[in-house]
């Protein structure tokens, strides 16, 4: 047995496979476990891929049983806000049902550590900022509320099972593989960066900028971006603090800086040297005018610092694979 396999529940996905990269860079072997309703088969590079769904109990004692793994990275979840609040059902029965079912395996089969994939969206509107891990958990969608269930489940399997979590609440994920081999690939895709980068070459005829009227500098929504293969980074740092023998907690994932729509469009177009087509639409229901980490607590924990703290620099390995994809298809 090779006591360095790690499931990763989702890794053929964007933040996923990004993860399985970095867990092999730091010597262990990543199994990736994925339905592919999402995710990416020529994503998985690191490790072997188990076809497999969440909520199927028999595949997971299956993969679990064949691989024996040490630990638990679980990313697999329906992540479209706006999906989420038309149809919950779906969100809740894959996002908590499907938790649930893989909590109850990996107690069954005895492993102790899981890092768990959040999102500052379990906040919703915060009180104020920058937000900490503190600040008050008030969802606002189906998505926002799965992910904090599934915390709450898991503090649940700590006290009952000694099953240890690291839950990391991410902000705004974005950029792509330095060296190019994965990146962003979302259908449909709503993360403002890729959507930014279609405008400027083409691929769409223009991005839309929800409300200029915020109550902010330049009057649009303001939001923390951290590069994907930070999150990574931090993912195998959690891993190792736990494997260490730390408690079970929750981390804020950011860089603690805060950058505009109007901010991300300029940047796009210095890096790209195109123009970006821009219309203006109302606010979007739900949309917080600013969400900005304090990421001071992952780095006095797991000694975690990003390493893509300048916007330009995060934007522009997500045109490197942008312009990888346009001329593949």
């Amino acid at each position: 047995m090779n006591n360095r396999n790690v499931l990763v529940t989702g890794g053929a996905g964007y933040v996923g496979s990004h993860a399985c990269k970095a867990l092999s860079l730091a010597g262990y072997n990543p199994i990736c476990f994925d339905n592919l309703v999402y995710g990416h088969e020529w994503a998985v590079k690191w490790g072997p891929l188990e076809k497999g769904d969440i909520l199927d109990r028999a595949q997971l004692d299956h993969t679990l049983g064949r691989y024996q793994p040490l630990a638990i990275m679980h990313f697999a979840a329906f992540a479209y806000v706006g999906e989420s609040v038309i149809d919950p059902g779906k969100y809740y029965r894959n996002n908590v049902c499907g938790s649930l079912t893989l909590l109850e395996a990996a107690r069954d089969h005895n492993i102790e550590h899981v890092v768990f994939s959040s999102s500052c969206a379990t906040y919703g509107i915060p009180n104020k900022l920058p937000i900490v891990e503190d600040t008050p958990q008030q969802p606002i969608n189906p998505y926002g509320t799965s992910k904090l269930m599934v915390e709450s489940m898991l503090g649940d399997f700590s006290t009952a099972h000694g099953m240890n979590y690291i839950a990391l609440r991410y902000f705004n994920a974005a950029g792509a593989d330095p060296d190019n081999a994965i990146g962003e690939d979302h259908d449909p895709e709503t993360h403002l960066i890729p959507l930014v980068l279609d405008a400027a070459s083409g691929r769409r005829h223009d991005v839309t900028i929800f409300g200029t009227d915020y109550d902010t500098p330049d009057g649009t929504c303001i939001r923390d971006y951290i590069h994907v293969s930070d999150l990574a980074d931090a993912h195998v740092l959690a891993l190792e603090h736990l494997i260490k023998g730390a408690g079970s907690q929750a981390l804020n994932l950011g860089t603690g800086v805060g950058f505009s729509v109007r901010e991300v469009i300029e940047s796009a177009q210095r890096i790209t040297g195109l123009r970006v087509p821009v219309v203006y639409g109302k606010r979007r229901p739900g949309d917080p005018a600013a969400l900005v980490s304090d990421p001071s607590r992952a780095n006095e924990k797991l000694g975690w610092t990003p390493k893509f703290r300048e916007l330009d620099a995060i934007i522009r390995t997500a045109w490197k694979w942008h312009q990888k994809q346009a001329s593949s298809k």
